[in-house]
Formats: C-alpha cells, structure tokens, sequence
C-alpha cells in the first residue's frame, strides 16, 4: 500500500460469490467448487481501525485523513486490493464532478429544467489519466497484482479504451503488453495502443470470441491478462468512482446514478464503493438508484432488465458504440441484480440518438465524450422523460471515454466551409449569408441559419 501508513496487513482475499469458499490471493477468477466468479472481500474492521486511528468521532477523523491525502485514486488504498509496500507511479482517478445545468435543461424539458439543473452532475472520466478513460483505474490495480504475482507479461482483450490503458500503464511499469482486439475497432484506439509499445493482435471476430480466446491463452501462458485471471483485482479499481462521487458530493450518496454497461462490472462495483462507505459510516445510509446505459444494437443487459429477466440472452452486437459491444456480459447477471434491487432501470438508444446525444453534451456542457458517453446521455433523457429519474433528485451521469477516441463516429456530420479571404468586406458578406439577421448592440447573439 502507498505510504500513508505503517501498518502491514493483508486486509484483502479472494472469495467466491456463490459458494462462498474462500481462496486467498492468487491469480484466479473463477472457483473450482462451483465454476462461479470471484470477488475480492475486506477486513472493514482493520479498515475502520486505520482511518479512524481510534478517534472518538471516528467518521470525521476517517473522512479528514482522506482528504489529505493527494488528489488520486490511490487516496482509497486501504479499499483496494493493492499488495503491501505498493507505491503508486501515476496519479490516477480523482477525476471532476461538476453540475450540469445546461445539459439538465435539454433532458428535463420545460417542466423541471429548474429543478434539475441544480441537481444534474457529470463524473467526467473523459479527463482520466493517462489514456482518457475509467479503464485507467482498473488497469492501475490490476498491474500492481501483476508485478506482485511475479508477470513480467501483461495482457488483455479489449474494445478499446482496455487496450489503451493496459498499454500505457505497461510501459511506465516496464512490462511487455499483448493487446487483443476485434478487428473493427476504431483506427484511434488501435493507433492509441500501438504508441505505447503494444503489441497488437485483431482478430476477425466479436468481442465475445476475442474474450474467449484469450482465455484460453491465459491457460497456456505464464501471462497476467488483467480481465481474466486478474479480473477480480482489476474490477476492484470501478469502486473509486464510487468514493470520488461520495467525496465530491460532500460524503453524501446520490439519488441516482446512470452508467454505461458493457460487461456490467462498473456499475455492481459503484453500488459496492457505496455500501463499503456505508459499512465504514464515512457516509449516511440512503437508498440509490441504479440505472444502465446501452445501446440498441447491443443491449443484452438493458433487454433483460425490461423483459423482467435474471438471465442474459447473448446478443450479436451491431452498433456504434464499439466499447460497449459485449454480446455476453461476464457480469451481465451482477448488473441486473444491482439495478433490480435499488429500484433503477435500464434504458438503450439507437446509433443516431448516440451521436446526437454527443452533440447535446458537447454544445450543453464543453465536454467532448465517445460513444458510449453519447449512450449515457441519450438513455438518461429517455429516464427523465419516462418520470424514472425526478428533476429535484440527485442524479450522476458517469462519462467514461474521450471523444477524439471515436471520431469516426462524426464523419459527414459536420461540413467544412469554404475559407474566404482576409478581408473585412468578405467576412461581413460571409456573416450576411451565414447567420439569421440580429439585433444590434452588446447583447447580439447570432443564430445559425
């Protein structure tokens, strides 16, 4: 663990979420008694103890502790799976949550813009470091288990932002990296692996048929693929959007939160950061709704939900939104379970409402998102316009990827225009045929034609 604090101790293990059986730490994702996953579970009183210090107001002293500490991810380490000793070389996480008034007001409509535009925030993951997206935080933990279990090789499958992180994080660690993709993914997330010293492997197939080949190489190879035999330490990382959200919301849990699904890890590893801050009391206990985001063409999770199912139905994936495009989610049965229990719901939109739904947030807000972030945004105005998320409740909508990752999506939307000449008398003619005619004065605000 970072230096924060002297204490040593193992607070962590393996244990398997159906039988319960218990397997300590190794490089191990599924249970031999059951065949079902593994999940990473805490000593919460060792915890409690070493942020508290044996205060008497130990929730004030736990949270001020914290708070000192830098401004990354690392500062929730007695909450990760993180080997002993373990020092930090990237200030990962701690990404902004801001409020989004104007973005409130387009999804809300009319009637409560108002009340939504103070209650309506963005947790921008857009803005992570070092590849622009949430998958930084898991790789971090994943490839301090990697050194910790003795790889020298690290590996993963993975519809982009995966490969991204895994690369990058690699290099600075002095890893060799395995990166296998399907074939279709967008040219700037391959180019955005291939940079960091990568070596890339696409292969003509789906996500679901990349996963499963790199399982079985996992099987061959001495190599730490971070979502299969390190997927339990990797998920773990999800949790600490979890606690900024809380942390940055004044420790205090939302209303609701909407997250976008792909394998459905993130938003089961959300609802866990706010039970653990609950457990720990650096939080007041309040009910949280959860909703998933997805798109048409591949919503296995989000059909499930509707159709009242705690089952997934795999699917073909045929959409845009390639980072989202997991036919059969590992974690599939975990999100619906989660959604379900909180009293949230899913939604899905279609390939045009995504990049519509870029738009809106770029022009509302100032933020750039990829497509999966143009699924969160489209799924939550279907949420405010069905009455599922209230304009006067705490909502977060969690942004996870960089726009410049997926500009193909734009192409044809928007024109070049014809550059005109340095000269006042051309622009004035330009501004005569580009714009609708405007009131003179300060207060002058010109509207495209």
């Amino acid at each position: 663990m970072p230096n924060h604090d002297s204490h040593c101790h193992c607070h962590y293990e393996l244990r398997c979420r159906e039988c319960g059986r218990r397997w300590g730490n190794q490089p191990r994702s599924i249970c031999e008694e059951c065949f079902s996953p593994l999940e990473i579970i805490y000593d919460y009183d060792w915890i409690r103890y070493v942020l508290g210090e044996g205060a008497i107001d130990q929730r004030q002293a736990s949270r001020e502790r914290i708070s000192r500490r830098p401004a990354n991810m690392w500062r929730y380490a007695e909450l990760l799976p993180l080997p002993e000793q373990f020092e930090p070389r990237l200030p990962v996480g701690f990404t902004p949550l801001f409020n989004a008034p104007n973005l409130a007001t387009r999804l809300a409509g009319n009637g409560g813009a108002a009340s939504a535009a103070a209650n309506l925030y963005i947790k921008n993951d857009a803005v992570c470091l070092p590849t622009l997206s949430f998958k930084d935080r898991v790789v971090a933990v994943a490839l301090a288990q990697a050194r910790e279990f003795g790889y020298d090789t690290v590996a993963c499958s993975s519809t982009g932002n995966l490969a991204n992180a895994v690369a990058a994080h690699a290099a600075r660690l002095g890893l060799k990296a395995w990166i296998f993709i399907p074939a279709d993914l967008e040219p700037a997330k391959i180019l955005g692996t291939q940079i960091f010293g990568a070596t890339v492997v696409r292969i003509n197939g789906s996500y679901d048929q990349v996963n499963r080949l790199c399982s079985q190489i996992a099987d061959e190879r001495h190599w730490g693929f971070v979502n299969v035999n390190l997927r339990p330490y990797y998920s773990e990382g999800s949790k600490t959007v979890g606690f900024e959200i809380a942390e940055q919301l004044g420790w205090r849990l939302p209303d609701n939160v909407v997250v976008p699904m792909a394998g459905g890890s993130l938003i089961t590893k959300i609802k866990k950061a706010f039970d653990e801050l609950t457990k720990l009391g650096l939080v007041d206990e309040k009910p949280v709704k959860f909703f998933g985001a997805q798109a048409t063409g591949c919503s296995p999770i989000s059909t499930a939900v509707k159709t009242g199912c705690t089952e997934i139905d795999p699917q073909k994936p045929a959409t845009i939104a390639r980072s989202l495009a997991i036919g059969n989610p590992a974690d599939g049965h975990y999100a619906i379970k989660a959604i379900k229990q909180s009293g949230g719901w899913s939604e899905d939109v279609s390939d045009p409402e995504v990049v519509d739904s870029i738009r809106v947030l770029a022009e509302t807000e100032g933020i750039f998102t990829e497509t999966a972030g143009g699924v969160t945004v489209g799924c939550a105005g279907k949420l405010y316009r069905q009455d599922r998320i209230l304009p006067e409740e705490t909502t977060v909508l969690c942004i996870t990827g960089n726009g410049l990752k997926t500009t193909d999506v734009l192409a044809g939307v928007y024109e070049l225009e014809k550059p005109i000449t340095p000269k006042l008398a051309e622009f004035e003619s330009y501004l005569r045929h580009s714009v609708q005619p405007v009131p003179a004065g300060d207060e002058a605000v010109a509207v495209s034609a």
